[in-house]
């Protein structure tokens, strides 16, 4: 098959926020019952995000995702130790 005959590649615009949201904290919001999960963006991939929190690592696959929000914390906000 020729150059010509090749469909253009999708670039998925959908998801392009999500590598600015590496390693910042979040909550989600996920479509079943709304429940918030909270945690920092480790990783992800077209189908899944990996959050981490203070129980571990959770797995959440973005079918499932109904909001992201980002968590500001107050300036000169300082978690204690």
């Amino acid at each position: 098959m020729t150059e010509e005959g090749k469909p253009a590649a999708k670039t998925s615009t959908s998801t392009e926020f999500i590598p600015k949201l590496k390693g910042k904290k979040v909550t989600i919001r996920l479509l079943s019952n709304g429940q918030p999960v909270t945690g920092v963006i480790e990783g992800y991939n077209p189908y899944e995000l990996l959050l981490r929190n203070t129980k571990g690592l959770i797995l959440v696959f973005k079918h499932a995702i109904s909001t992201i929000e980002i968590v500001n914390e107050p300036q000169g906000y300082r978690p204690e130790k």
